[in-house]
């Protein structure tokens, strides 16, 4: 007991000495930044003039080994996006391998290849190194691309490209791209609907015999490997990849030569109710610049995460957005930096403000101590994060070389970001961080924003794009004809679609449409019946099977959805929507579900003049229709529909191609519509309808 109490009281003293030596005032210095060990490095040139680095690394017994080609390819020019599909037009096989065989093969180690246009890199366990390096020469040395091939990666790609048309991060990258690089530069080559079309079987075989040569490539190969054990088999597989001239492409970047003024760049977007927002510009930055790490420091200070003056002032301070994030990224062929935020429309031009005055007050506000240090804190987080993935450690040991980086850039990196001081940060804003010679671009509602941003252009003027960067002139709201009502534009409608006898005189329908989802054919059934019956189904086909992936059935009293094999009963709400949707007639007595029409005036849809209106149902919600002012056939409509959440979400289609049906006294439908979908609309063609025709109860069960 005794030596307890004197034990309790040595640490009562121990402890009070300490405390009279702590300064709890002083914010206690950082220690001194660790040392970085890469792994031991050892490297050697091919005849062929192929380089390989091996890092040595024998955490797990596993290799990654990443293949880079040094190229500057021509443009792609007028068959823009064939360099887009090398991923999977070279994993196509082999003169040796079929396609199969090939995945085959690499499912059965469990291992990974990868491909790109500029390169490729392989991974697995240690014991299937030399069959990894085996397929990896394979690749590059034999790919044979077939026609088939090319037309599925068409197909693939113009399916990618239709979820771009109204996504407004891709209008945003898109248009960035072309504001900053211009179309003469591989960054600014957009691909569309027309230049995909055009890409043939050549080009895209000639890509890849001109630049994938051994003379261009850099190999690193990190993992549980020695120099001893894996050059012979380096020198057994890519030896006799045969080199040849690689020609390279010269390009220039118009805005890094000429003084910039600060410009808007306005992608429309139908319906939008926000906004998505980037400050940008090209900036000259390469890898292994002496301002790299600095520069890296001022962009996280101003926008690299929570704690960024961006974000504590748009989302902190104001609410305007739920993140504001800034990226300064550094390439050989031209870096850029992008100040970033998506806001509601009404807010839109105060958040481009609030962009332009954080930026500003970079160039002139010291950032703090504490801000500094937890800025070199997340980055010296991610760098050594990063040293934890051997693709990073082999990328790190490529780009040394490619770079002419110092040999010892990545083992200083830490040491070389702990010396990083506000003045540094300053002095990397005045240089890399210019707001007043930017180009804002943004992606939303045309008639609630673009005006209010004609401030921030230093010509006070608005350039209009589409979604893929293509300068358009964008279309203007006017006045409709003094005189003309809702109910005229309406009235006028149900007359091109037949009339009132013609409508009353249908008694079901059946259409039968196809199109495509995510590149799976997807076909979809309508039936109705002026029984107050209805169904449709959605079905798609995958690898040859047919399957239902949602199905609406409704027998007049009750009903059910399903979808994804979840079935459940319609309740009150969809029993009532669903009911309209079956009224054939429902065209001739809108009254009956309470729609009130407003003429709002005149707007262009894809070409041609229209008369725009706003109805609104018995519910209070909220649709935008939109009638040809020369046909008074129906072209457009945007539902504004409400989410668990609150926010109300549009969800716009268009129609075209109205014909007669078959058999119903001159009545019309369109034969081509979209409707909303996953990531972007669905584009359907009808495939047969039919009027009037039995529908036995069977259908409705």
């Amino acid at each position: 007991m005794k030596k307890i109490t004197l034990s309790i009281i040595t640490i009562a003293l121990v402890s009070a000495a300490w405390g009279q030596k702590l300064d709890r005032s002083m914010k206690p210095k950082p220690g001194p930044a660790p040392e970085i060990k890469l792994g031991k490095t050892e490297s050697f040139t091919l005849p062929n003039g192929m380089q390989v680095f091996v890092v040595e690394n024998h955490k797990l017994p596993t290799i990654e080994c990443n293949i880079e080609l040094a190229v500057r390819p021509e443009l792609q020019g007028d068959m823009a996006g064939y360099r887009e599909m090398m991923p999977e037009l070279l994993l196509s096989g082999t003169a040796t391998r079929s396609k199969d065989k090939l995945n085959e093969e690499i499912d059965n180690m469990g291992a990974s290849i990868n491909v790109n246009d500029e390169g490729m890199a392989g991974s697995g366990l240690k014991k299937y190194t030399e069959k990894i390096l085996d397929l990896m020469a394979d690749i590059a040395m034999n790919t044979t691309i077939s026609q088939d091939e090319l037309d599925k990666a068409k197909k693939k790609t113009l399916s990618g490209l239709e979820t771009q048309k109204n996504d407004p991060d891709a209008m945003v990258r898109n248009v960035s791209a072309i504001v900053n690089f211009g179309k003469n530069h591989p960054n600014g080559e957009i691909p569309t609907d027309e230049t995909v079309k055009k890409i043939t079987l050549d080009r895209c075989n000639r890509y890849y015999k001109t630049y994938f040569r051994p003379n261009v490539a850099y190999m690193a190969i990190v993992g549980d490997v020695t120099m001893a054990e894996i050059k012979p088999m380096i020198e057994k597989y890519f030896g006799k990849w045969q080199k040849a001239d690689v020609p390279v492409a010269t390009y220039s970047i118009p805005a890094l030569s000429a003084t910039r003024l600060t410009k808007v760049a306005f992608a429309p977007r139908t319906a939008a109710v926000q906004s998505v927002v980037s400050v940008t510009y090209p900036v000259d930055l390469k890898p292994g610049d002496a301002d790299v790490i600095k520069a890296r420091v001022a962009n996280v200070v101003l926008g690299g995460g929570s704690q960024g003056r961006l974000f504590l002032d748009l989302r902190e301070k104001h609410a305007w957005t739920y993140g504001a994030y800034s990226s300064l990224r550094e390439d050989e062929l031209g870096g850029t930096f992008s100040a970033t935020v998506k806001c509601r429309n009404i807010v839109s031009d105060s958040s481009v403000g609030a962009l332009l005055d954080e930026m500003r007050t970079m160039q002139t506000e010291k950032v703090n101590d504490t801000a500094l240090q937890n800025s070199i804190t997340y980055l010296s987080g991610n760098f050594a994060i990063a040293l934890e993935d051997p693709r990073r450690v082999a990328q790190n040991a490529i780009n040394i070389e490619r770079y002419h980086m110092p040999k010892d850039f990545y083992q200083n990196y830490l040491k070389n970001l702990a010396a990083v001081t506000s003045d540094d940060v300053i002095e990397m804003s005045k240089k890399y961080i210019t707001p007043d010679h930017a180009n804002i671009v943004v992606a939303g509602s045309k008639e609630e924003v673009a005006n209010k941003l004609a401030r921030f252009s230093a010509d006070g003027k608005i350039d209009y794009y589409d979604y893929s960067g293509k300068t358009i002139v964008a279309s203007e709201a006017k006045a409709a004809p003094p005189g003309l009502t809702a109910e005229a534009v309406y009235k006028n409608y149900v007359n091109a679609i037949g009339g009132e006898k013609a409508m009353n005189d249908l008694k079901s329908l059946k259409l039968i449409a196809s199109g495509e989802i995510q590149g799976m054919p997807l076909s979809i059934t309508i039936l109705k019946s002026n029984t107050g019956k209805f169904k449709e189904v959605a079905d798609i086909t995958m690898n040859g099977n047919k399957m239902t992936v949602q199905k609406k059935v409704f027998d007049g009293k009750a009903g059910y959805q399903e979808a994804q094999g979840n079935k459940k009963a319609l309740e009150a709400d969809d029993i009532d929507e669903v009911k309209q949707e079956t009224d054939l007639q429902s065209d001739l007595h809108p009254e009956k579900y309470g729609i009130k029409r407003t003429l709002v005036g005149m707007e262009t849809v894809e070409g041609a003049d229209t008369y725009k209106i706003d109805a609104v149902d018995g519910k209070g919600e909220k649709t935008t229709e939109y009638y040809d002012a020369k046909t008074s056939l129906k072209v457009r409509e945007t539902k504004y529909q409400k989410g668990p959440d609150g926010t109300v979400a549009p969800a716009t289609s268009d129609y075209s191609d109205y014909r007669e049906v078959p058999g119903a006294n001159g009545y019309k439908i369109p034969y081509f519509f979209s409707i909303p979908g996953p990531g972007a609309n669905i584009n359907l063609k009808v495939q047969s309808a039919d009027v009037n025709k039995d529908m036995p109860d069977s259908e409705f069960q």
